[in-house]
């Protein structure tokens, strides 16, 4: 098996640091994006370094970044918020559930995107990747990395779960919490949000 084939086995649920981020800068702008638009917006930020040195292909590993964290963003949301997923029309809505606002799971861009082994990396490169990204946006929140006596234990505890929780569990039960008290949220706050932070920063390696 190559490594590519090997990646999207092993990790077509690894979760893209880019999600939270992207969903500050829609609920706060509540304007529609265009893909192109939202990434040099998050370059501005500092979230997307180059990531290739030929532009097509950077174009590319930026793009499907995005797109990868707008598919999962829009799993999370449901069924509070509607995730309008299209790349040359992104915007958040609260949701108000009809035919339309419904996830296609046979849709083929979703497929796409959210199959790891299509950003043609090793997965331990989407893995660094992905730890710089989430090492930024930790800084950006104010995290609380110098608590070193939050251990594993502590952290599931946090999550209100069991020395026996699968991975799938403790990814769930993150994306609950984090929805939940996200500050850019109505009764998030940010204090609980960095905390939870650095459980998941522990319990995710």
């Amino acid at each position: 098996m190559n490594s590519s084939s090997s990646l999207a086995a092993k990790d077509s649920s690894i979760e893209n640091s880019l999600i939270w981020p992207i969903f500050e800068v829609l609920k706060s702008s509540g304007n529609a994006w265009k893909v192109h638009i939202l990434s040099a917006h998050l370059n501005r930020l500092g979230y997307i370094p180059e990531l290739d040195a030929a532009p097509e292909k950077d174009v590319f590993k930026r793009n499907f970044l995005i797109m990868n964290a707008l598919y999962q963003l829009q799993e999370i949301l449901i069924p509070e918020y509607w995730l309008q997923v299209e790349a040359m029309n992104i915007q958040l809505f609260f949701y108000r559930h009809t035919s339309s606002h419904a996830i296609d799971s046979a849709d083929p861009l979703r497929e796409y995107y959210l199959e790891w082994s299509n950003y043609e990396a090793s997965e331990g490169e989407v893995k660094r990747l992905l730890n710089q990204f989430w090492e930024h946006y930790q800084s950006y929140i104010g995290g609380v990395s110098d608590n070193v006596g939050l251990t594993r234990k502590k952290a599931l505890e946090l999550f209100e779960l069991d020395d026996f929780a699968t991975p799938a569990e403790i990814r769930k039960r993150w994306r609950k919490l984090a929805l939940k008290w996200h500050p850019d949220r109505d009764g998030g706050n940010s204090d609980t949000f960095r905390m939870l932070c650095e459980a998941w920063n522990l319990l995710r390696i």
